[in-house]
Parts: structure tokens; sequence; C-alpha cells
């Protein structure tokens, strides 16, 4: 079976998946590390704000907000 590669923002609500990659500088790939956000993670998303709003994910016992940008950014495996 093919494993498929989508960004977060494609993803499911409740669907667990695996982020695989990060899409990015230096900078930003060093920020979402920071805050837990990193290769072989498992994510899931919790709400969409409309209008291209914000997306609240969980990671591991965390829950925290990002905007749709870096969002976009972030590539996952659903599970």
């Amino acid at each position: 079976m093919d494993k498929k590669i989508i960004p977060l923002t494609a993803l499911p609500y409740n669907k667990n998946a695996k982020i695989v990659s990060l899409h990015g500088g230096h900078g930003f790939q060093h920020k979402l590390r920071t805050i837990g956000i990193r290769e072989g993670q498992r994510i899931k998303i919790i709400s969409r704000q409309p209008l291209r709003g914000p997306i609240t994910v969980m990671v591991g016992n965390c829950q925290m907000t990002l905007g749709r940008g870096m969002a976009q950014k972030i590539m996952v495996e659903i599970l």
C-alpha cells in the first residue's frame, strides 16, 4: 500500500497522522521543533476556524493553534 503524504491542512477531523516532513526554512523548522512539532510525532486536527483561520491540533498530550500558512508546510501521513 502506498503511503499518501498530504499537507496538514488537508487532514480530516479526528484522524491520526504522523508528521513526515517540515517544508520551510531553517528558522521555521526550528520554531516548530521548539514547540514539539517534529518528524515522527503523531498529530490530530481538533478544530478549524472558518475563513482560512487558524487550526487547533493535538500533538502528544498538548493542544496548540497554528496558522494555516504554517499548517500548509507540515506534511503528514494518515495512520
